[in-house]
């Protein structure tokens, strides 16, 4: 077939081509648009990423000059063939003078075909609605992935049809999803298993000592390192008792960070032996302090999920296997709903699941273990930029999975509205970035920075993307590409749309029944 000519090549800068368009052309030409540079050794693509006139006059005028900026994305080597297999990165770039032409459908369908490896459909192309648009599975899950984009923009949904995507095409997965607003139980329904805070099972002794200072002790110095350092005392006595007193436990390489069972009435016992034995009465407020924190917390029905259990049991096999979905029963999902954990302690919650996932996943033997997908939304919460407003465990719990994740089968999925607030750190190990409509400046900035593509050019249209239209680059996907993402069903969509304002408040609200309902919902606790 006869592809359209568009101009020639003017000049060549590495990776990027500056092209001089038509006269009869240069208004049919848009940025995102994919490009073909024919030679007798290769057919070269880009994709256009910058226009411009240079010295315009007022009006169009035959003689003026019309440019466009390409970025080069991949080639096929060898003469012209109908069935051409697209490879990234060029290692023939394309003369001056040559011509340069308008891809055809033919052309996108090869260049996005469905790649050799495992791979699920999640949309389409921006440029032709009947080309498929690809993820590749092992290399989006494997090796990181975020997304990004500003409020309505169609982030929960995006979410939603990767997941379901996969989970449809792999009904044996194993992914936990943080929810911090109780969204996405109406998007999976049946797929998932719910935890919610009535149902939240994270026995107190599961915790590791930077976390059971955030609960137990004061805030503010010297008070909280006092407290700290006789707590550490107590629970470690406590601990080697339980060992002792089941089945004879072995103590050997017990730390005050490992997960063995006691007993918090014990610590109390032993606060108040401790504080016993002191001469002077004003030493003995770091003991009151502590053992009425813990009184304060085993009567708080809000914190019953970890301190309301009546024996102190080893459940830690249990707790993992119905987290982790070890085995997934048709539900290979588990949705974690935060909304309803005390704000004071919810840090904590999610500290203590990032770094139950990865120490089970660390101490599996080789082999022996399956992949695990952490997705976390609000990630801007728990790994923020500026290291002095996170809670260290969380932030560091999340850090190590992106750090080191991926040798142990444990991938992240981060879920933002601002980019430009979460830890670079955390955010250069993402290898996959799916980026929505974004209008702050700032995060516009921070995803070029972070975006591992030369894809400038598609990045350039962040702020004009319609609700569910992403830029996608990165080694999930097998080329930098603008997507239209596939509808959802009514029963497929996440709990987030925006109130319906104009068709509420066409009304009267004559129904006062739902205030004394709210209000018992809110003394209950119950949402």
């Amino acid at each position: 077939m006869e592809r359209q000519e568009l101009g020639y090549v003017a000049a060549v800068e590495g990776a990027e081509l500056t092209v001089v368009l038509g006269d009869d052309v240069f208004a049919t030409v848009t940025v995102g648009d994919m490009v073909v540079i024919p030679s007798s050794r290769s057919l070269v693509f880009g994709l256009v990423q910058t226009l411009l006139t240079p010295s315009p006059a007022a009006t169009v005028t035959p003689g003026d000059r019309h440019l466009a900026r390409v970025a080069l994305l991949g080639e096929s080597l060898g003469t012209e063939d109908a069935a051409f297999t697209f490879q990234r990165g060029v290692s023939h770039n394309p003369c001056l003078g040559a011509a340069v032409c308008r891809t055809d459908s033919a052309d996108l369908a090869r260049i996005y075909a469905k790649p050799s490896k495992s791979s699920v459909v999640v949309g389409a192309l921006h440029q032709d609605s009947d080309v498929p648009a690809y993820v590749i599975v092992d290399d989006f899950l494997g090796k990181h992935f975020a997304v990004l984009g500003t409020t309505g923009s169609g982030k929960s949904c995006t979410v939603a049809v990767l997941l379901r995507s996969i989970l449809t095409a792999h009904r044996n997965g194993h992914i936990v999803l943080l929810d911090p607003h109780d969204e996405y139980a109406a998007a999976f329904g049946d797929m998932a298993e719910m935890v919610t805070p009535d149902t939240l099972v994270l026995p107190y002794w599961l915790l590791d000592f930077e976390e059971m200072v955030q609960v137990f002790c004061s805030t503010g110095q010297p008070y909280r390192e006092v407290e700290a350092n006789i707590l550490k005392d107590c629970v470690m006595a406590a601990k080697a008792e339980y060992l002792r007193g089941s089945s004879g436990g072995d103590e050997a390489g017990l730390t005050i960070d490992t997960p063995v069972p006691y007993r918090l009435a014990r610590v109390t016992e032993l606060l108040k032996i401790g504080m016993g034995k002191l001469d002077k009465p004003e030493s003995s407020i770091p003991y009151m302090r502590l053992m009425s924190r813990i009184d304060t917390l085993r009567r708080d029905r809000r914190f019953s999920f970890m301190f309301g259990q009546l024996t102190v049991e080893d459940v830690m096999g249990e707790v993992l296997a119905r987290y982790l979905r070890l085995p997934a029963d048709g539900r290979p999902m588990t949705i974690f709903n935060l909304a309803g954990v005390p704000s004071e302690i919810v840090d904590v919650v999610v500290s203590v699941l990032c770094r139950l996932i990865f120490d089970f996943a660390l101490w599996t033997k080789r082999g022996t273990g399956v992949p695990i997908l952490l997705v976390c939304e609000e990630a801007h919460r728990y790994v923020p930029r500026d290291s002095a407003v996170a809670f260290g465990p969380t932030r560091r719990a999340l850090s190590r999975i992106a750090k080191e994740g991926r040798k142990y089968g444990v991938s992240l999925g981060l879920i933002t509205q601002r980019p430009s607030e979460i830890s670079e750190t955390v955010l250069s190990q993402v290898n996959t970035l799916f980026s929505l409509r974004m209008s702050n400046e700032q995060d516009q900035l921070f995803v070029r920075r972070a975006m591992p593509e030369n894809a400038a050019g598609l990045l350039a249209a962040l702020p004009a993307l319609r609700t569910q239209e992403a830029v996608v680059v990165g080694e999930g996907v097998p080329v930098p590409m603008r997507i239209r993402l596939r509808e959802l069903s009514a029963d497929e969509r996440p709990r987030s749309d925006t109130a319906r304002f104009s068709e509420v408040w066409s009304g009267p609200c004559n129904d006062k029944n739902f205030i004394a309902d709210t209000l018992d919902r809110w003394r209950r606790q119950i949402r």
